[in-house]
């Protein structure tokens, strides 16, 4: 079995069945999904104001945290994620996948290494690094071609760090700024790991344990808005 195969990871351009189809983490049949993308999309005529829709209503309704289980399965459900109100950016994807296929729209998730030059301190001591692997987003299909949308920070997030709200139109890729509204660095993408149809939990908990020992081992509990908190004063990478 190739790794593609074991790990459900895409490379063709066209979407398949399973981009469509639930799936165990991308579980676009489950009610509470169900109802939140019908909820969100009533009325909306087209697959593009669909997706727009359920970008906004994930990037700000559901609260972004790191500061969550990695060994639980149902951090990366998006179901899960929904039903919390809060998780980090695969769960968030996966949510905005789920939502997708559950609104008739084709829809896979990618995932990228990214290096976040602006962080808590407290992160970043708990990481042991400002490398954040197997970072999520959702790629949706649409008037023809994929389209990335990262809707993991949250505008109130965003307010905290100084950092511009990701837009999401539909049409161009919504991805990471590389500086802050001050003209620092923020995020650069520095490994780009593919699109999967469905989220590689067995694969990102045996990397992040490996690279993230201590918070994967001893993450304290948090409140899903600790991490707000704790960005304002944000601090930038020493070496910068």
């Amino acid at each position: 079995m190739t790794q593609e195969a074991s790990t459900g990871r895409m490379s063709q351009d066209e979407p398949t069945a399973a981009c469509l189809a639930p799936a165990e983490y991308v579980d676009s049949a489950t009610p509470n999904v169900v109802a939140f993308a019908r909820k969100v999309c009533e009325g909306a005529a087209d697959d593009i104001t669909r997706a727009v829709r359920l970008y906004y209503a994930i990037r700000d309704g559901i609260v972004y945290t790191p500061y969550v289980d990695f060994k639980s399965p149902e951090t990366f459900r998006a179901s899960a994620c929904l039903a919390r109100g809060s998780g980090f950016c695969v769960g968030k994807a996966a949510l905005l996948a789920a939502a997708a296929r559950a609104s008739g729209i084709p829809a896979r998730l990618g995932f990228a290494d990214v290096r976040n030059h602006l962080t808590t301190p407290r992160l970043r001591e708990l990481m042991g690094t400002d490398v954040f692997v197997y970072h999520g987003y959702a790629e949706l299909y649409l008037e023809g071609k994929w389209v990335k949308a990262t809707p993991a920070f949250d505008r109130g997030l965003c307010e905290k760090f100084g950092v511009r709200p990701l837009e999401f139109d539909g049409r161009e890729d919504s991805l990471f700024h590389p500086h802050d509204v001050s003209g620092r660095r923020h995020m650069e993408y520095v490994r780009d790991r593919g699109p999967a149809v469905d989220v590689p939990v067995a694969d990102i908990v045996e990397t992040f344990s490996r690279c993230y020992p201590r918070m994967a081992e001893s993450l304290p509990a948090a409140s899903a808005t600790q991490f707000r908190q704790e960005a304002s004063p944000i601090q930038a990478d020493p070496k910068e």
